[in-house]
């Protein structure tokens, strides 16, 4: 059986720089469906734990992952098991990466158990290798449940550790563009996406124009370029052109994202039989600078292909996002606490601390008196100290008599009496009838028509000053 299922016989030709491979079922049925729809001068691969479905592949190279695991059986939809197999049967991966390849694709539908436990396997792979490592992965519908949608994220942020470049397909964003589709046409649109993408990259460097971007070119965008994201638009008649570069970046891979964050930009043009125009080709790049806000390093190329008639094909890759870019990834990405340690000495974490009840018991509790050893030294002088009487006793304190105050003199007035006569005449006190001062209210201001301004007679500072 498995020598029915790895067939590594390439083509007379030679071995293609750029090989495509799907991982588990989802990136299995990208990949078939890539290969129906054909993809210039690239080599495919696929690679499952389940042998009925690797069987009835189309594609020539077949890998079997996790034979003696799995059995052939697929993985339970358990990433571990994925894990594993890839790792039994690593040898045969780096043994068709090995064959001339300087860019891989890998393709897989995250949230099963090949797709999300194998494809960081074989990136990581690649990428020690020196193979230019674009991984494109997709995100579960809703309906497929939370548990699938969980791994598919903890799988993306596995595998964006071991790849070049990360394009993330979220499948709701299909659905939403496409509204309510049969399930069977709801996953053949995101193969069509899948194979959109990979072929929009591949075809840049495969296929020849007036103005190529080589491997070099592409090598340049997307070597550690960390998340990126892409689009392809098509339009024909007048304004294509417009039409065509909105479209790209209205498209699902785009993942609600625009490309004002961008570092880098690789655009490819390709017209059929009614070639694009200078004027087309300067409304394209305008357009993509004024869509950014940072000033970005724009490679392009153009191309043509006799299939797409007077229409005009637009593929625009953006790179140097961060996965911050997928809300739903950057939601559920644990976040890192930093702990300080203040003991310089010991620079281990210690354990946290857990509250308990503590009992304390009776216990005698006793007075440890402690003993000079030394004895002192004669001073040459003596020093009486008083005796104790041993029969007296401390005087103990006793509490202060309560202080009952002076005699309270009590008035036989009553409060409207008391309220109606003064004070100094209910207790006799004399008054002396004295004038402490012969002042009167005087104005301050004088009006004069002389100016010689003459004293005040009752001036306060002159006459009778009380100081």
């Amino acid at each position: 059986m498995a020598e029915d299922l790895m067939n590594f016989d390439l083509a007379a030709a030679g071995p293609s720089i750029i090989k495509v491979i799907g991982v588990g079922g989802g990136g299995s049925n990208a990949v078939n469906h890539m290969f129906r729809q054909g993809i210039k001068d690239v080599d495919f691969v696929v690679c499952n734990t389940d042998s009925q479905a690797l069987a009835n592949s189309p594609v020539p190279i077949k890998i079997q992952l996790g034979e003696s695991l799995t059995q052939g059986l697929g993985a339970g939809n358990k990433p571990d098991v994925g894990k594993q197999a890839a790792i039994e049967n690593l040898e045969n991966i780096v043994k068709v990466l090995s064959r001339h390849t300087k860019m891989v694709f890998i393709t897989a539908g995250m949230g099963g158990g090949t797709g999300t436990g194998a494809a960081p396997i074989i990136a990581k792979a690649a990428k020690e290798m020196g193979i230019l490592t674009v991984a494109i992965v997709t995100i579960p519908f809703k309906f497929e449940g939370l548990r699938r949608i969980n791994q598919a994220l903890e799988g993306i942020a596995e595998i964006e550790q071991h790849v070049d470049s990360l394009l993330i397909i979220n499948n709701e964003k299909i659905r939403e563009i496409y509204g309510d589709l049969a399930v069977s046409a709801a996953f053949s649109k995101a193969d069509d996406v899948l194979t959109v993408g990979a072929k929009g990259i591949a075809e840049i460097i495969t296929v020849n124009g007036y103005i190529n971007v080589d491997f070099a070119d592409v090598q340049t965008i997307m070597t550690n370029s960390g998340v990126s994201i892409m689009g392809s638009g098509r339009s024909s008649g007048e304004g294509r052109a417009i039409r065509a570069i909105e479209a790209a970046l209205a498209s699902p891979l785009l993942n609600n994202n625009d490309i004002s964050g961008a570092k880098n930009i690789l655009l490819n043009i390709t017209s059929g039989n009614k070639e694009v125009t200078m004027d087309e080709i300067s409304q394209i790049t305008e357009y993509i600078h004024s869509s950014s806000t940072t000033e970005i390093d724009l490679i392009w190329g153009n191309g043509i292909d006799p299939n797409l008639n007077d229409e005009i094909n637009v593929t625009i890759i953006a790179t140097g996002f961060e996965s911050t870019s997928i809300p739903e990834l950057y939601a559920r990405k644990p976040r890192r606490v930093d702990v300080v340690n203040l003991n310089h000495e010991d620079d281990s974490i210690s354990e946290p601390v857990v509250g308990t009840t503590v009992t304390f018991g009776k216990s005698s509790i006793r007075q440890t008196s402690i003993d000079f050893g030394q004895e002192s030294e004669d001073l040459g002088f003596v020093v009486k100290q008083a005796k104790r009487d041993s029969g007296t006793n401390t005087p103990q304190m006793k509490p202060a008599a309560k202080n009952s105050g002076g005699p309270i003199h009590k008035s036989d007035l009553s409060i409207e009496q008391a309220e109606q006569v003064p004070a100094f005449q209910r207790k006799n006190v004399q008054l002396e009838d004295k004038i402490y001062s012969k002042s009167q209210e005087v104005s301050r201001f004088t009006l004069s028509d002389d100016d010689d301004m003459p004293l005040k007679p009752l001036n306060s500072y002159l006459h009778d000053n009380v100081d």
